[in-house]
């Protein structure tokens, strides 16, 4: 074997060795549970041990199924164009303006992420409930006079929404503006020279040359969203507003604890998995997400 052969089989033993882990894993804990899912989804409550196609009709005809759908549906046409536009025009803004300000306004945006979960959940039923919440003055100027004027069910979707953004807005400010910051910076100036002012600059340079991370975060932002689950469970449970099976998770939440039917929980699961894979499909082979050389 010559010494660049050894060379090479060194580096592929070296690279295996690094991913062989990861992939481990992903097979245990992310390939393995969503085919046994897939199985479980056409067993048959029917005929036990059975295979068909009796849980995904139950689960389309559940009277429960196409509102999870509309909610879910209606939280993600607000969340999505104001998550997407309003991270990359805070990042842009920033990355204009590079210094202490863009810092320690980073630094700012990324606080409120450190509150997720439930404790954000709760962070802001106080801060939206008008008898309590700092911002009360407000509130009541709008006509909301106490949480049940609030937390009704035409709100829930703005506010799931609203949550959502400020908790995770900071996080994708960080991405954007990393991406902006290995943009070269002749290539801006040469803009400027150009005549090019800061709109233009980041219409037509800066914005082209970071749409692949916006694709990321498009993939990343519809499958959490499609997957919603904390907020409305943990709102129900406090104010009663909206229902047990909101969105798609708590339905199946629902099916598996609530009634015990694990084949329609898995098939929510395996629904939820399909639009999944068919958003990310669509905004990978349909963009140029993939591409890694410029055409001349």
């Amino acid at each position: 074997m010559t010494t660049s052969r050894r060379a090479a089989a060194r580096s592929s033993a070296t690279a295996w060795a690094f991913t062989a882990p990861y992939a481990l894993l992903l097979l245990a804990f992310g390939v393995a549970p969503a085919v046994y899912a897939i199985y479980e989804s056409f067993t048959s409550a029917k005929n036990p041990g059975s295979l068909g196609l009796d849980s995904y009709a139950m689960v389309l005809h559940d009277f429960r199924f196409w509102p999870a759908i509309g909610n879910v549906a209606l939280f993600m046409v607000i969340w999505i164009p104001v998550m997407v536009c309003g991270t990359i025009l805070l990042a842009l803004l920033l990355h204009e303006r590079v210094g202490r300000l863009s810092s320690t306004m980073r630094l700012i945006f990324f606080l409120p992420g450190a509150v997720t979960g439930s404790a954000a959940v709760l962070l802001w039923y106080f801060m939206l409930d008008p008898q309590v919440s700092p911002f009360a003055p407000a509130l009541h100027a709008m006509g909301l006079h106490n949480s049940i004027d609030v937390f009704t069910s035409s709100h829930l979707a703005p506010i799931f929404a609203l949550v959502a953004f400020i908790t995770g807005v900071g996080q994708w400010i960080v991405v954007m503006f990393g991406a902006l910051q290995g943009i070269p910076e002749e290539l801006i100036e040469s803009a400027k020279l150009d005549g090019a002012g800061p709109f233009g600059t980041a219409l037509l340079i800066k914005l082209p040359l970071i749409r692949k991370y916006v694709i990321y975060m498009m993939i990343l932002a519809f499958a959490a969203a499609l997957q919603i689950f904390v907020e409305p469970s943990l709102f129900y449970s406090i104010t009663q507003s909206g229902s047990a099976w909101w969105s798609l998770n708590q339905l199946g939440f629902a099916f598996a604890f609530g009634q015990g039917d694990f084949a329609q929980a898995a098939t929510v699961s395996v629904i939820l998995l399909v639009l999944s894979a068919a958003a990310a499909l669509f905004l990978v082979f349909r963009t140029d997400f993939f591409k890694t050389e410029v055409e001349s």
